[in-house]
Formats: C-alpha cells, structure tokens, sequence
C-alpha cells in the first residue's frame, strides 16, 4: 500500500490525480529543445507526450509522462572520443519515497518533487570502460549545466547505467548520484556478472541437474524453539513459521563472493525481499555460529532436508505465504544460474555495490497519453534558439577573462553557474563584471549560510542591486548588507537604497569607534592581545547590527588589534 503526504504550498490537483495535466512548462521544453541543438540532434515537427507505466507507487496515476525531444546527437569527451546519443526526453520527476514499512508492505511517498521536469539524455553503446563511463556522465553534466537551468546537489543528476560484459547480459543500474563513484560501479557490476559465469560454469562442472532443485521445504520451528539465535526465537514467539529449503549440489556456491562484501547468497536475499518481502535469508555457507546456532541444530537441520556432504540449504523467517514464496523465488534463481547472468534492473547502493530491483521493463510500459496535445515545433524558433545557443565552457572561460577581466578562479566558478548567461548578459549591458560575480557567486552564499532567502533573489532583484550600484548610491563595503536587507524587507532595491543610505556608516566611523573602544579597554586589550576581539566585537555588533556586515566589524576590528 501506497501513502503520500501532499502540501498545500507546492502540490496541486493534477499532482493527486483529480484533475487532467496542464499544458507542457515552456522553460523546461525550451531547454530541452537548446541541449539537443547542442549535440546537433534531430527534433522531429511534432513533440508527443507519453505515459510509462509505473508500478512502485512513486507516480499517482500509476505512470510517468514523458515526451521525446529529439534523436541521434553527437557528444564530445575529454579525451577526444564523440560519442553518439540516441535520444532525448523531457518527463517529470516522480515522488519520492520517505520511508518504508516492509512488515506492513508499506511505502511513505512525499509529493513534494512530483512533476519536477527531467531531461533524459541516453548514449549509443559506445562506452567500452569504467573510465569512458564516468568521462560520458561528465560530459552530459557539463552539457546540462551550459543551459544555465540545471539544478545542483546530490540528487538532482541521476545515472541509469547499462552494463554488460561478453557472455553476460544488460543489466541496468537505477540512480547511481554520485560521480566519483561512476567507474566503481561498472567495475563492480563487470566483477557480479564474471563471478556469475563462473558460478554458471561450476554447475555445469558438477553435473547438477535443475530437476535436483525440486525439493520440498521443511519447518524447523519444533527444531529450532530453544535456538541462541534470537531473531530466530524471536519470530517463533510471534507465532512466524521458520521453513527452509535444499539447495542440491550448491554448496560453496551459495558463498561465493560476487561483490566486495556480498556473496551470491546476498543476492538470493535481494531477490526474496523484492518479490516475497522478507528481510532476507540464511544460508548454509555462512557462519552460522555467529548467529547463536549450535552444531547440534546445523546438524539436524541437514539431516531434516536429506542434505548429502555437497548439498547447500536456506531458511526464511516469516508469515507462511511469504515464507514459501520466498524459498520457490531462490529455487527459481538457482535454476537461472544454470543458464546465464539474468537481465534486471538493480538498485545502486552507496558502497558502489548494487541489488536486485525488478526484471528489466520491455518496450511495452509506453503508450499515447490522450489528455494532452501534441506540441508543434516550428522551424523559425528552431533556427531562432540556434543562433542564440549557450557558449562553450572554453569560449565562457576566453571572454570571463580577456573581455570581462575577472580572475581564473571567479571565471572558472562562473563557467558552469547557472547565473552565467546572465552574467554575461548584464557584463554586456555595463555592469562592474567583477562586483557582478563575487554577489552571485559569493555573496549570495554567504547570505544562504546566514539563512537569508537567497532563492527570492531573481534576475529582476540582481538588476535592481546592480542598478543603485553602478550610480553609487551603495558601495561595495556595505553592497552586501544592503542585499540582506533588502530580501529580509521585500523591498524593491531602489527604493530600499535611498533610506538604507542615510543609516550607512563609512570606515572612517568605524575605524575612530574602534579606536574608542580599545582606550576604554586598555587593559583588556593589553592583557589578551587579539584574543580580546570577542568581546569588543560584542559590543561593536549591539552599535551597528543591521547598518554593517558582521564580517567588515571583524576585519576592521583585526586589523585594529594588529
């Protein structure tokens, strides 16, 4: 069962179901239209919405829209390498989970990001090594981010990667967020993929038979009711059945090492909690010792399932049902290790290793969405948006610094920023470059630390704060306590800037205040040196709290004391 918490504030009625979609968000379709422009993509006349079929309660409906922007594209790597791209899609984000209940087989969903546009950029099969992997993710996030419209932080840039090596199978890796760690993760999922083959080859070796996996289960509660192993008890208390299952032939294999820290055993375990919903399993090859079971109850569990010396086994814990899903769902996949390494989608893990998810989707989950019109892309905005297409990293970096005079370090912040194009645009216009991109850049962060709502600083506040700038009505000593002002106010900064002028202090105040301050605490300052900056700093805060910035009082005042 599914249960989702709505907010008044950013949630709607097309977010609960209750009413048909609105029409496509301009800025988002733009954008997407612009990064395949970027890799020279073809955009066909008409954009069709579709719906995906989604069964894991993380959309409403029971599916995602999406919509293919364009196909084919060429992107080019660092190392010179272009690769293809085969195609482009604008959807929407879909709900995120908050927390998971697996006894009551419940998921928390929050809609607070449902509907948030996502560009799906997928590339040919043309990536032959981790490295080329993580180079490809590279180059699609810089792509993105010379839009100026790419959000930032964990979370916001998801990896689906698909893997295979020779002899094994596509398997594809959902949500993999962390750059660094891209080529980890290949060479991991290349790591489970060879160890399954060689398990594939170990059965083969042994002769096993997938008819010899057709045992019947056995419950061990009687056997195992005065167990050390306290989960174990535990569950007997609470009337849970414990059944377990031979696994013919199978033993060192259920060990076996597929990732670093997880054995095929642990993938078993994935298996039963995705499609059975147990926690997971125990298995013969693991040390069972340390979960609290003596060799007396190993041994009679052996001889309980018929197993022989070679013979490996599983236990579940649980409701009956699950239970005797569960022990069919590790049979079914013992069998599959006969054959071959199975297509699926895998969860990524933080540790760069990965688990079992769900089958892999066919081309069938997508279908026409009929509430919404197909949208015309006319040829004129097409040639339109070409001539106006972002710079290149390498031409933002030539003009931030030959044309615009800033440093290598602000230009090299500013490159990817998505202020950049407005940047340049108010740089074009005559605004003090440098003053422009330390506010943007710094500035602005500085305030967000101090919890000022910097998110209300749009384009039309920073033109305003640039406007009293350039005709001098607010230096740039007290720039940035002019702009927290104006945010905590809501003022316009034209406006604003005429009374916060009259309260400006100059340094030359400040300076003949402090001078002030050390005579009267001559003997502090004589006694504690720089170390009494707290608490003259105190006393200079309480004079001129919200006419001057915090940080000029500490440097004037270190200064002083210097």
């Amino acid at each position: 069962s599914f249960t989702y918490n709505a907010y008044k504030d950013v949630c709607c009625l097309v977010e609960l179901d209750d009413e048909p979609p609105h029409s496509c968000n301009d800025e988002a379709l733009k954008t997407g239209i612009e990064v395949a422009l970027l890799t020279n993509a073809e955009i066909p006349d008409k954009i069709y919405v579709m719906r995906k079929t989604v069964i894991d309660g993380s959309n409403v409906s029971g599916f995602q829209r999406t919509m293919l922007i364009s196909l084919g594209g060429k992107l080019k790597l660092k190392n010179g390498k272009e690769i293809g791209i085969q195609s482009l899609a604008l959807e929407e984000d879909a709900a995120r989970p908050v927390s998971k209940d697996e006894n009551k087989a419940e998921i928390v969903y929050s809609l607070d990001r449902l509907g948030i546009p996502l560009l799906e950029l997928a590339t040919e099969p043309c990536l032959h090594t981790p490295e080329e992997v993580k180079e490809a993710a590279l180059a699609i996030g810089g792509l993105l981010r010379r839009t100026c419209r790419a959000k930032r932080g964990l979370g916001t840039i998801r990896q689906d990667l698909n893997i295979s090596i020779k002899g094994g199978a596509r398997v594809e890796l959902k949500g993999v967020q962390e750059l660094d760690k891209i080529d980890e993760y290949v060479r991991r999922e290349m790591q489970r993929q060879k160890s399954l083959l060689e398990i594939k080859e170990e059965i083969a070796k042994r002769g096993i038979l997938k008819e010899e996996l057709d045992s019947e289960n056995a419950e061990l509660n009687g056997l195992l009711k005065e167990t050390k192993c306290g989960f174990v008890r535990k569950g007997i208390g609470q009337n849970q059945k414990v059944i377990a299952r031979k696994i013919a032939k199978f033993k060192g294999l259920l060990g076996k090492e597929v990732q670093p820290g997880r054995r095929f055993g642990t993938e078993l375990a994935s298996y039963v909690k995705a499609r059975a919903g147990l926690k997971g399993i125990i298995h013969s090859d693991e040390n069972l010792a340390g979960y609290g079971f003596s060799e007396a109850e190993v041994k009679s569990i052996k001889e309980k399932l018929n197993c022989a010396e070679n013979d490996g086994f599983a236990v579940v814990i649980g409701n009956e049902d699950k239970c005797k899903t569960a022990l069919e769902v590790i049979a079914e996949r013992c069998r599959e290790a006969f054959d071959k390494v199975p297509e699926e989608t895998r969860n990524a893990l933080e540790d760069a290793n990965s688990e079992y998810s769900r089958p892999l989707p066919g081309a069938a989950r997508m279908y026409p969405e009929t509430d919404v019109r197909p949208i015309e892309v006319e040829k004129k905005t097409i040639e339109k948006m070409r001539k106006e297409l972002p710079l290149t990293v390498e031409q933002r970096l030539e003009l931030y610094i030959k044309k615009y005079g800033l440093s290598e370090k602000l230009a090299d912040e500013m490159k990817l920023s998505n202020y950049a194009r407005f940047f340049e645009k108010m740089a074009d216009e005559g605004a003090d470059a440098r003053m422009l991109a330390v506010l943007l850049l710094e500035g602005l962060t500085e305030l967000k630390r101090e919890g000022v709502k910097v998110e209300d600083a749009d384009e039309d506040f920073v033109r305003g704060i640039v406007d009293v700038y350039m005709k001098g009505i607010i230096n740039k000593d007290i720039l940035l306590e002019f702009v927290k002002e104006c945010l905590a106010s809501g003022e316009n900064p034209n406006e604003a800037a005429i009374k916060f002028k009259k309260d400006a202090v100059s340094h030359k105040e400040i300076e003949s205040r402090i001078d002030e301050l050390i005579g009267k605490n001559k003997e502090l300052v004589q006694a504690k040196g720089s170390m009494a900056l707290g608490a003259l700093m105190g006393d200079l805060m309480k004079e001129y709290k919200g006419k001057v910035s915090g940080k000029v009082l500490g440097d004037l005042l270190r200064k002083k004391l210097g």
